[in-house]
């Protein structure tokens, strides 16, 4: 269906975490092919976590954020006879966690003003608690889907 991609063989544990999501993170954060600038920016992000909750580990924080964002269903557009209907429809693991991934790093750009530093950790915080801009991008996919469960029928 999509484009083919090596990323999910290739990709190694990042260094300080031991973590495949972060280093996936790291990936998608990356911008011009500057991957030691997205590794400064996620660390300072982690370590700002562990300077606000000195209760629970950064990594903790992050994991579960990315958890809680990851959309069970999403809606599609079907065309059937000339209509097009939004079917909604499970959404597979990778699929997920990419999605997740994106609607993290779309929230912390929104936020204008501050250290991407500082409105990555706010959003993963706010994610580990259930709130922030990510968290509501996937309530209102969870609604929309909810909202056209009429056309399930559809689903391919």
């Amino acid at each position: 269906m999509g484009r083919i991609t090596a990323s999910k063989e290739k990709l190694v544990p990042d260094s300080r975490f031991n973590s495949v999501l972060v280093s996936k993170f790291i990936t998608c954060l990356m911008y011009d092919g500057k991957k030691s600038v997205a590794q400064r920016i996620l660390y300072s992000a982690m370590d700002i976590i562990a300077e606000k909750m000195k209760d629970v580990d950064p990594l903790e924080v992050f994991t579960r954020g990315v958890e809680n964002v990851k959309p069970e269903v999403e809606v599609r557009s079907k065309r059937v006879g000339g209509a097009a209907y939004q079917v909604p429809m499970q959404v597979n693991r990778n699929r997920q966690q990419s999605l997740a991934i994106r609607w993290i790093l779309a929230a912390a750009h929104e936020k204008k003003g501050r250290s991407m530093e500082q409105k990555l950790a706010d959003e993963f915080m706010a994610a580990f608690n259930k709130e922030g801009a990510a968290v509501t991008k996937r309530d209102n996919v969870h609604r929309m889907a909810d909202a056209n469960k009429a056309f399930a029928h559809f689903a391919w």
